[in-house]
Formats: structure tokens, sequence, C-alpha cells
């Protein structure tokens, strides 16, 4: 022993000598060989010119390039990022990780020239979503290959694995690349001396590996695709192995198996978002030396087995996401040293047990999304280290204890979404490292009578949706650096609107739904903020001029709505501003045209007033403007031509108004409401041109004339709501128009089954409609992405009713009603399977009712009254629902629910062909009358004639009379 150590640093003391006299010399002689130099610097030069910008773009700034340090006068082995064989000069390692390379890389690079490389690590750069060159197998001697994050795809090359002699390979986190069936096999064959092998994010589509390379210690397949059936084979693992991830591939398939045999070195398992299911067996105790354990977002039920507790080595435990029931098992408190549970999102119940108090390591804890009940468990409280607390979704029912000075590392704190209750103890404000505490949706009561200190970590608190009352808020006043308060849906009246204090960081303040009467005081002191709420409260009369004349330089979001303020609006000089919300108040006069300063302006919601005059022009100026929202005022005057300077407007609402003159054109919208003004004009066809819009509502308005035709090749693709319902369009119905509604025939929701709403993002705004629905107006307060509606009512339209409107088979509501349609009901009408109201009532249609209607297993509702419908009534499905409502008016219908019977031979009563055409209306209003009663009732009413007339001759100015008829 002590003869090898003499020549252990005999030979190092050589390595040394050698070593400095090559250093000595270096100003001399090139230890580089010149070869291998040139081949580095001609690779240099592949790159060198890409900009530094451009790099910047992608990379998170944390890199610097090491080929600065490339100097052809300099020896290449004292580069950065080269090592070289002392002995000979070989370069055999090239590490340019994270070195700010954008290129292509060429297939015949100069690199593939450098035949001793050991090691070569490219990783953290950009190669442009190159493939990786068939040329590297010529790097025979390579044991260690990172080629992570670096921007390859295509085909990962089959010379790959002839690489015999690798050690470690790693391909991962490059995101195009693929590796086929085959050569993933030859790879797991050949390269024997494999010890880490990375493969994330690769897509191998293959089914698992059945056989691991016995020197493996590092497997990573995450995200790659791989499919089959894990069995307990698979997990009979190689000694050596030490990780094992396999997550994110969902086509895996099968249980957690029973394992009969000890598995002693295995330090990571992750099987996470796979589609592992059944329950977990009491073998996985066998894997004692884990340290972490991730089956998160996979499908286990059942309750954890007692042998967790044997996993004494374990620091991460997840198993978040599953079903697992049960209680916690209490023999998780062997696990001294774990530093995180996660077992929030499944189905536990019960009291939590106090089984923390052994866990003195553990530093984040979850726990929500459970059906826990009961108390606060006080061993938590014991925790010197826990820095994440999470219990929240659950059903625990007691109040907070008071004393929890222990958790000094404690820095967020959510128990929302329970039901504890009493006063908030002081703990929660002054533990000194918390920043963030979300307590809302409880029933909390009040906060302690002690006075908070005043905490320099607290940043985010939420306390919303409880019961708090009375003078609460000067408790708070020392948390000087909150940035985030949400106060809302409490019973805070006007006690916090005379507090004198300051919060010198507020940028979040959240007031709505609470009983204030004025609008804060405190507000006067608070000079940072960015979002302000304080709307459904009881706040009435003028905006105050301290507050219409406050200047916040960084405030975007204010919302008043839902309150009783009276008076003009002010002119607001809140420059900043992005989403101003107003609606539902009482204020009147006109729109300042100071409202226009807002350039930033992206909504504006004044609907629910009583603002009156025209619109200022300058608002059609407001690049950013995305919605307007001026429904139900008292507005007049033509609509300015509105996104004359931006493409961004998606929403004009201004229905309720008594606006004129024609639509104004605009270019991006989504929604369009005019409906219920007094605009006069013909059908906006250019409309149709608007690729993105999804709402049409003309309705109650002046509109005249046809429907014209669209003048592109695709014209309302995405329109989903179309009303022109009450006003005096005329002519046919447009079935070419019917055909071109593609968002009618196919659902949004058919590939997710998720049924999506239209909202602003980043904002609590929903579009909403008015609609005729079962034969009443009903508001919608939001719509969803599977409404889809054809409203033409009580217009002038003629003609039939085109058959084209079977090809909307995801329409929702259909409504020809007050027209004078004429001709038979199309019977394929039956193919609108997703059809729930159907009203073609008062109109001129004839023949039988088809018996393929009763094919519309949706139908709620029917009107097919005042028509000259005859025959049977059909029956079956939604039709036997039906009262005598729907048919009413058409004297020749016949059978259930109608009293009278089918089956007479007596056919006079039926409308009888006509030899020539005769006026229509004519023949309809005579229907039923003989000559003789027509003679009788003109003589009537030439004598009743004769006499009023006589009468207002003779008494001049009849008033009576005129008032009276």
């Amino acid at each position: 022993m002590v003869m090898s150590l003499f020549f252990y640093y005999s030979f190092l003391c050589f390595v040394l000598l050698i070593s400095e006299c090559f250093s000595s010399s270096f100003d001399h002689h090139h230890l580089c060989s010149p070869t291998e130099a040139s081949a580095l610097i001609k690779f240099k030069q592949s790159f060198q010119n890409m900009s530094e910008e451009y790099y910047r773009d992608w990379s998170d700034g944390d890199c610097s390039p090491k080929t600065k340090s490339w100097n052809e006068s300099r020896d290449c082995c004292s580069w950065d990022g080269v090592t070289c064989d002392l002995l000979n000069g070989h370069v055999i390692g090239l590490d340019l990780s994270c070195s700010q390379i954008v290129v292509t890389f060429h297939p015949n690079s100069t690199l593939f020239q450098l035949h001793h490389l050991h090691t070569l690590n490219l990783a953290y750069n950009h190669f442009n979503y190159s493939s990786i060159p068939h040329n590297i197998g010529r790097l025979a001697n390579l044991r260690h290959l990172n080629l992570s994050d670096a921007w390859f795809q295509g085909k990962i090359p089959t010379e790959i694995s002839y690489l015999s002699n690798l050690v470690s390979l790693d391909l991962s986190y490059s995101y195009g690349l693929q590796l086929d069936e085959r050569t993933f096999v030859t790879m797991l064959h050949n390269l024997t001396n494999l010890e880490l092998l990375s493969l994330s994010e690769v897509n191998i589509s293959s089914p698992i590996p059945l056989n691991i390379s016995s020197s493996l210690r590092y497997l990573d397949l995450d995200n790659t695709n791989l499919r089959g059936v894990l069995t307990e084979s698979f997990f009979h693992l190689p000694n050596s192995l030490e990780t094992l991830k396999l997550s994110s591939n969902d086509l895996l398939k099968g249980v957690f198996p029973k394992i009969h045999r000890r598995n002693t070195l295995l330090m990571e398992l992750d099987i996470s978002d796979t589609g592992i299911s059944g329950e977990l067996p009491d073998s996985v105790g066998t894997f004692s030396s884990l340290n972490i354990l991730n089956l998160q977002r996979c499908h286990f039920s059942g309750s954890i087995p007692d042998s967790i507790g044997n996993l004494t080595q374990i620091t991460e435990l997840d198993f978040s996401h599953n079903n697992f029931t049960g209680h916690i098992p209490s023999t998780i408190s062997k696990l001294k040293h774990l530093t995180g549970l996660h077992l929030s999102s499944n189905s536990f119940s019960g009291e939590i047990t106090d089984v923390f108090s052994n866990l003195q390591q553990l530093r984040y804890l979850y726990l929500f999304r459970n059906s826990f009940i009961g108390l606060f468990p006080t061993s938590i409280l014991n925790l010197r280290r826990l820095e994440r607390l999470d219990m929240s979704s659950n059903s625990l029912s007691s109040p907070l204890p008071k004393n929890a000075s222990i958790l000094q590392n404690l820095n967020y704190l959510d128990l929302s979404y329970n039901s504890l209750n009493g006063t908030i103890p002081s703990w929660v404000f002054s533990l000194p490292l918390l920043s963030s505490v979300s307590l809302h949706h409880n029933r909390f009561r009040g906060i302690a009578d002690e006075v908070i200190k005043t905490n320099p970590t607290l940043e985010r608190l939420d306390l919303s949706h409880n019961q708090l009352s009375g003078s609460f808020a000067q408790s708070l006043a020392n948390l000087k650096n909150l940035y985030y308060l949400d106060l809302s849906s409490n019973k805070i009246t006007n006690d916090i609107t005379g507090i004198n204090i300051t919060f010198p960081s507020l940028g979040f303040l959240h007031l709505s739904s609470c009983e204030l009467k004025d609008i804060p005081y405190l507000l006067r002191n608070v000079k940072t903020l960015v979002y302000l709420d304080i709307s459904n409260n009881k706040i009435s009369g003028q905006i105050p001029k301290w507050f219409s004349g406050m200047r916040w330089d960084s405030l975007q979001f204010l919302n008043l709505s839902h309150n009783s303020l009276t008076g003009n609006l002010p002119r607001l000089h809140y420059y900043t501003l992005q989403y101003l919300d107003l609606k539902f108040n009482s204020l009147q006069g006109p729109l300042p045209s100071s409202i226009c300063n807002m350039s930033s302006l992206i909504l504006l919601d004044l609907s629910r007033n009583n603002i009156s005059n025209s619109i200022p022009s300058c608002l059609g100026s407001m690049a950013n403007l995305t919605v307007l929202d001026l429904r139900k005022n008292n507005f007049t005057g033509s609509l300015p031509t509105l996104c004359v300077h931006s493409t961004s407007l998606s929403t004009i609402v201004i229905n309720g108004n008594r606006f004129e003159g024609p639509v104004p054109v605009s270019v991006s919208l989504e929604v369009l409401d005019v409906g219920n003004n007094a605009i006069n004009d013909t059908f906006p066809a250019w409309l149709g041109s608007l690729e993105e819009l999804q709402v049409l509502v003309l309705k109650s308005n002046k509109f005249h004339g046809p429907i014209s035709t669209c003048q592109t090749e695709f014209c309302f693709t995405k329109l989903r709501i179309f009303d022109l319902s009450r006003n005096n369009f005329s002519g046919s119905l447009p079935a070419e128009v019917f055909g071109i509604f593609k968002a009618m025939i196919k659902l949004d929701n058919e590939d997710t089954g998720e049924i999506k709403y239209m909202r602003l993002s980043d904002t609590s705004y929903e579009d909403s409609v008015t609609l005729v629905i079962k034969g009443q107006d009903i508001e919608l307060q939001r719509i969803s992405t599977i409404m889809t509606t054809i409203d033409l009512s009580s217009n002038h339209f003629e003609g039939v009713i085109p058959k084209t409107l079977k090809d909307l088979s995801s329409l929702w509501l259909l409504n020809l009603s007050h027209n004078n349609i004429r001709g038979d009901i199309p019977m394929e009408l039956g193919q609108l399977n997703t059809l729930e109201a159907l009203d073609l009532s008062w109109n001129r249609l004839t023949g039988m009712i088809p018996q393929e209607l009763t094919r519309m297993n949706f139908l709620a509702f029917l009107n097919l009254s005042q028509n000259h419908l005859i025959g049977p009534i059909p029956h079956g499905l939604q039709f036997n629902t039906f009262g005598n409502d729907s048919y009413g008016s058409n004297l020749d219908l016949c059978g259930p629910p109608l009293s009278k019977q089918c089956g007479t031979s007596d056919s006079s009563h039926l409308p009888q062909p006509l030899e020539e055409e005769e006026d229509e209306s004519e023949s309809y209003f005579f229907s039923g009358f003989t000559w003789e009663s027509v003679v009788i009732g003109y003589s009537f009413g030439l004598v009743v004639g004769t006499v009023m007339w006589s009468l207002m001759f003779k008494y001049r100015k009849p008033k009576w009379f005129v008032e009276f008829f």
C-alpha cells in the first residue's frame, strides 16, 4: 500500500514537472496540433459574425462566448473550452456550452477532424434547427457527448449508436429531434459502457425498452412518446441504476407492479404524467434507497400503504393529482429526511392526523384540493424549516391557533376555500419571512386586537370573501411593503374611508362587493396604484373632485361599476389607464372628449348609465381600444368612424341608444351589436369580409332592402349569432349567405368537448347579448362558443325557406317568424340535430308538417302558429311535448294535441290549386267569405259611413270622434 502511494505521487510530480516545462516554453512552442488548431479556427469563423443581439432574443443572457479567447497567436490548448492531452498535444475535450453560438451546423464541419476528442459539449447554443450530421460517427473516441438544448432537429443519425466508447450521451431538450425505434434499440444494445442517457423531449415513439444496459446509472426518457405496459420485469432494474425518469409519457399504461426483490441503489423514480393506474402496492417500500418518488398526475387510486414509511431516505414525495383516498398514513412520520410532501388534488378525507411533528426537515407541504375536515393540525406549527404551506380547498372548520411563532421560515401561506372561522391571529401578518397570505373564502369575522408590527416582507394579502367588519383595517396600517390587498366581499362599511393610513407600495387594491358608501378616503395616500376595484358597493353621489384629480402615474385598471354614482362624468387624469369600467351607475351628461387623452385605453365600458349627446369623434383615433361598450344610454347622433388608426377594436356594443346614420366601417370586429337604435341603412355587406366577426346584431332599427350577397369568396366564416330581427328587410331569404356560415356547421368544442366563453383576456369583461329565446327577450351574460343563432323575425322577407339551412348542423336557434314566407316547410330542416328552438309563426307557410322534423332530438320550443298548414301533426320524440300554442290558427291541422280529429273524407275546405296566379294578399283577406256576405257588409258600411260623414260636417271639428277612432 505504501509503495503504491509512493509511485502514485512520483508520477504526479513527473506530470507536474512536464507541465511546468511546457508552460515555461509556451512562447516558443505550441503544444496543440496545427491541424486541430486550424480546424477549431474554421469552426469559429462559421459563426463569429452572428450578432450578439440575435442571441439575446432567445438566450437568458447568462452565457458568454468562450471563443473570444481563440487567437492563432496562442496555443489552442490555452483557449477557453479546449482541453489537450499533455503528452501528445491532441485536442481531447471541447466544451463550448452556453457560448452564444448561432449557426447552421454544416454536415462537413471541421469539428469532425478532431478525431481524438473524448468530450464534446455544445449544449445551450442555437444551431438553427440543423440535423445532427452523420459524420458524428467519425468521432470514435468520444466518451461524453452533450448536445442538449442546442436547437437541433430531424432524425438522430444511426451512426450515433456506433460510438461504442460513450459513457454519457445527452440529447435532451432540443424539441425537434426524432429517434426511430431501430436506432433506439441499436443504441441500447451497442453502447455497453453507457452510464448516463438523457433523451428528454426527443420523439422516440417506440415501445418501452425491455432490457436496460447493466452499466446505466442515469436514464431520462421524459416526454418521449414511449408506449407500452410497465411490467414487473421492467422494474427488475440493473443494480447500477440510480435515476429513472419516464414522466410525461401518457401512452405508458399498466399498474405499479408488485416487486418481490429489494432495490438497493435506485435513488430517483419519476413516472409522473403517465397512464399508470391502480393501487400503490405494499412493495413500494422495497425501494428503500429512494430520495425522490414522483407519481403526480397518474391515475392511482386507493389508500397509500403503510409501507411508505420504509422509504426512510426519501426527501421528495409527490403523489399529487391522483385519486388517492383515505387518511394520510401515520408511517409518514418516519420520513425524517423529507423536505417536500405533495398530496394535493386527491380524494383524501377525514381529519388531518398529527403526523408532522417528526418531519423537521420539511420545507414544502401541499395538501390542497382534498376533502379534509376538522381542526387545523397543530403539529404543523412545530415545523421550524417550513417555507410553503398550502391547505386550500378543503373543509377545515376551526379557528387558527393563536401562536405559531416557531414558523420563522414560512414565506407562503394559503388556507383559502375552507370554513375556518374566528379571528385571524396576528402571527399570520408578522412572521419575519412571510410574503404571501391567502385566507379568502373562509368565515373569519375579524383580526386580532394586537397591533401588527411592521412587516418588511408581506407583499400579498387576500382576505376576500369572509365576514370581516369593524375597524380591523387599522391593524394593517404597518404592512408597509404590501403590494396586493384584497378585502372584497366582506362586510366593510365606511370605517375604512376615514383611516389615515398609508401603503407606500400598494399596487393592487380590491374592495368590490363590500358595503362602502363613499370612495375610500385612504386612496389619497396611495400613489402607486396599478389596479383599483371598488365595484358593487353602495357608493352614491358625484365622483369627488379629489378622486378625479388624482394623478396615479401607473394606474391601468379602474372599476367603479355597480354603484349609484350620479352627475356628469368628470375629466379624469389617469393617462396610463387601460381598463375603465363604469357600468351600472346613473352617470349623465355628455361623454367628455378628455376620455381620448387615455391613449392606452383597451376597454371602455360605460353601459347602463344615462350618458347623452354624441360620441366624441376622437374616440375613433384610440389605437389600442379593443372593447367599446356603450349599451343602454341616451347617446344620439351618428357613430364616428372607428378603428381609423387601429385594427385592435374587436367589440362594439351600442345597443339601446338613439344613434342614427349608417354603420361605421371597422376592420377587426368579433362582436358588433347596434340593436335598438334608429339606424337607417341598407344591409352592410362589407361586414362579410371581417374574418373574426362572430356576433352580428342589427335588430330593432330601420334597416331596409334585401340582404346583399358577399363580395368575397370567404365571408362570415366565423359568424355564430346573426340577428336582423325587427327591421324592414325585404326580398327573399338569402340562401347563398346561409351556405357560407362555416362556424354554424361545426361546433367549436367538437374536439375538446369543453364549453368556452367569449371574453377579454386579463379582465372580467365577457361579451354578452340579448336574444329572443322561446318568445322572450333574454340577456345572456356571457356568450358560449357553441351559441349559434339566426333571427330574421319581424321583417318583410318573402319567398321560401332555403334548403341550405340544413347544412348548419350546429344551429341552436332559428327564428323566421313574422314575415311573408310562403311554400312548404322543407323536410331537410329535420337534419338540424342540435336545434333547440324553431319559430316559423306568422308567415304564409302551406302544406303538411314534415315527419322528418321529429328527428330533432333537442328541440325544446316549436311555434308554427298563424300559418296555413294542413294535415296531421307528426308524433314522436320532442313533438310529443308540444302543446296547442305551437299550432294555433292553422285551421286545417288535425290530431293531438289539437282537439280536431284527423281521418274525415271531406276535403272541400282544403285549399285548391288555382289555374291562374291571383294576388295572394287579396286571396288571404277574402278567404272563407261568400259574395253574399261581402255585399251585405259593403252595404252596411256604406250606410254607417254616410251618417258619420254628415255628423262631421254638422259639428265641424268633431274632436271626440277623431280621438275615439
